[in-house]
């Protein structure tokens, strides 16, 4: 019997010469979102955010984030923004879909996609074509087996672009059921998972996601969104968790195979 191999990526943030090439060897690709890049965390002078504002204010503002000091560094993001007098929200526009008509292009054939919460639902149909799929609280089957996928992030300080309530999130969760393979941008809510150790700060995971795997028990539960977790796999009861890591800084997609 032929087997099947599927790559699993996960914030790309922007990383498009590492994902043309991610889909090779593979039957599929799976892509776990956070296809954008606002601000590179490890290298500031990277994003978004910088080639607005210039590499100081993005070291000033990840150095106000990490320290938690979230009212201020909305107070930074509001003045440098005034002193643009555009609108925002068609500025950050233009940048996002320069950096989707790049990455979107280096998608393999087939790629089975989901939203991460710093990346822009209402473009993505512009954008796939179409060997991509995108799914979001929805299921396909992959060589045999079922495959759920839920995208988004659940609401924080940070207020990133798709964020949606601990409801909404658990409607979506609700609606995949069981399956073989659970798919994810977040992880869920277990302090190994969650705890970034180079932002030194717990990221949200969702306790609906961590109920669903206790109770439907899939195979695997994949997931990204913490770059640098404590721990990047572990079991929670028949299942195995697994990070499939930073893309953007690896260049290297996680492989399954059965």
């Amino acid at each position: 019997m032929a087997s099947t191999r599927v790559h699993v990526v996960s914030d790309v943030h922007g990383n498009a010469a590492d994902l043309a090439r991610a889909g090779d060897g593979a039957d599929a690709l799976i892509c776990l979102g956070d296809l954008v890049l606002f601000l590179d965390y490890a290298d500031h002078s990277r994003g978004i955010f910088p080639d607005l504002f210039g590499v100081e204010n993005a070291h000033r503002l990840v150095e106000l984030r990490t320290a938690r000091r979230f009212e201020e560094a909305s107070a930074l993001g509001r003045q440098l923004w005034a002193g643009i007098g555009a609108d925002r929200a068609a500025v950050i526009e233009r940048a996002v879909r320069k950096q989707y008509a790049e990455l979107f292009a280096a998608f393999p054939t087939p790629t089975y996609a989901t939203y991460g919460n710093v990346d822009m639902p209402p473009l993505w149909k512009e954008y796939a074509g179409p060997g991509t799929r995108v799914l979001d609280g929805e299921r396909v089957e992959i060589g045999g087996r079922t495959f759920g996928f839920v995208g988004g992030g659940l609401r924080t300080p940070m207020r990133t672009p798709y964020e949606i309530s601990d409801e909404e999130y658990a409607a979506k969760i609700e609606a995949v059921g069981e399956v073989d393979v659970l798919c994810t941008h977040i992880p869920p809510e277990v302090p190994e998972l969650v705890y970034d150790t180079v932002a030194r700060r717990f990221e949200r995971g969702s306790r609906a996601l961590l109920e669903a795997i206790r109770r439907t028990r899939p195979r695997y539960a994949l997931f990204g969104h913490v770059h640098q977790p404590l721990v990047r796999r572990m079991r929670v009861g028949a299942t195995e968790c697994v990070n499939v890591g930073h893309f953007a800084g690896s260049g290297r997609p996680w492989a399954l195979e059965w």
